[in-house]
Parts: structure tokens; sequence; C-alpha cells
């Protein structure tokens, strides 16, 4: 069911649109490679579990926590007007 100028299913278009967006976007921001001993932030030592059940960890737990609250995203997708795709 379309509401106004929108086609039927509109809404969920752009939701899904929204989830793939984040999904690659997290896809692309995880290590790669050889996890490091030491955080490349503060040169505190990354214990050997981090290293192994995160592959190529470059941070410390804390140094992680910092970077991910600065790189907060919205959830709104600001790939197109909400008005224009909806109404």
């Amino acid at each position: 069911m379309a509401s106004g100028w929108a086609q039927d299913g509109a809404v969920q278009d752009q939701i899904d649109a929204t989830v793939d967006s984040e999904v690659e976007r997290a896809k692309n921001s995880m290590p790669k490679g050889k996890s490091l001993t030491h955080c490349e932030a503060c040169d505190a030592v990354i214990p050997e579990p981090r290293r192994k059940a995160i592959q190529g960890v470059r941070l410390c737990i804390q140094c992680q926590s910092e970077q991910e609250k600065k790189g907060r995203t919205s959830w709104y997708n600001r790939a197109g007007s909400k008005d224009s795709q909806l109404r």
C-alpha cells in the first residue's frame, strides 16, 4: 500500500537501501591483514585473545571504543531525500 505519490514498496526500498549501505560501510571498515601486538594509537599491548579473535586488529579496546564513538552514523539514508522518495 502506497501513500501519496510513493510507489508500492517505496518505504521498504528505502529501508533496504539504508541497511545495505550500512552493511557495506561496516565491511569496508573491518581490519585486514596481520594483527599488531601493540596498539598503533597508544602503544599499549593488544592481548593475544583479541589478536586471535579479530584478524588484522590494530587498536586496543579503549582506542577502538573511542574511534567508534567518533564514527557513529545515523540510520537515515542520505543517498536521497526522504520527502522526494516517499511523497
